[in-house]
């Protein structure tokens, strides 16, 4: 899988805005990337929250605590930058440096790894994101797209 550019990456979060995100659509898309990880036996946590809330979790097989930490640290990237980890992390590496050397931020707090989105609302900006923890960091950010591609296409 090769990584994709800071252009292609824009060009998901300008594409993967929603109309509305209740808590039923917390579960629909937490249960949606569920059954994508079972189908490749993707050993992952999985979380969503919004506003501060988490609405939805879950730790599948060969997934650790480890995982959660993970999600805890990508998803405070998330609610920082208001823009995607794996992309956060790759405009520190474009520009030659990295997150860690440059953000003067606690690295045992932030992660700007793949895996975490940023679930926007059309009118609203940024609500919530969704977290994937468990697999190489292009793997988790593609697995998230993935399952927002799907659910914005209702299918």
């Amino acid at each position: 899988m090769s990584a994709p550019d800071i252009a292609a990456l824009e060009e998901q979060e300008r594409r993967l805005v929603l109309d509305s995100f209740t808590y039923d659509d917390a579960w629909a898309l937490g249960s949606l990337l569920v059954e994508l990880a079972r189908e490749r036996q993707a050993p992952v946590a999985i979380d969503i929250t919004r506003g501060g809330q988490q609405l939805f979790h879950a730790a599948l097989p060969g997934s650790t605590p480890d995982n959660d930490a993970w999600i805890a640290r990508k998803r405070r990237v998330v609610e920082r930058y208001h823009a995607a980890s794996y992309l956060v992390g790759s405009r520190f590496r474009a520009k030659g440096t990295t997150f860690e050397d440059s953000s003067r931020l606690d690295p045992d707090t932030y992660a700007a790894h793949g895996g975490a989105f940023p679930i926007t609302v059309r009118g609203a900006g940024v609500v919530g994101v969704v977290v994937v923890s468990g697999l190489p960091q292009i793997e988790d950010h593609a697995l998230v797209v993935e399952a927002l591609e799907r659910f914005t296409s209702g299918g």
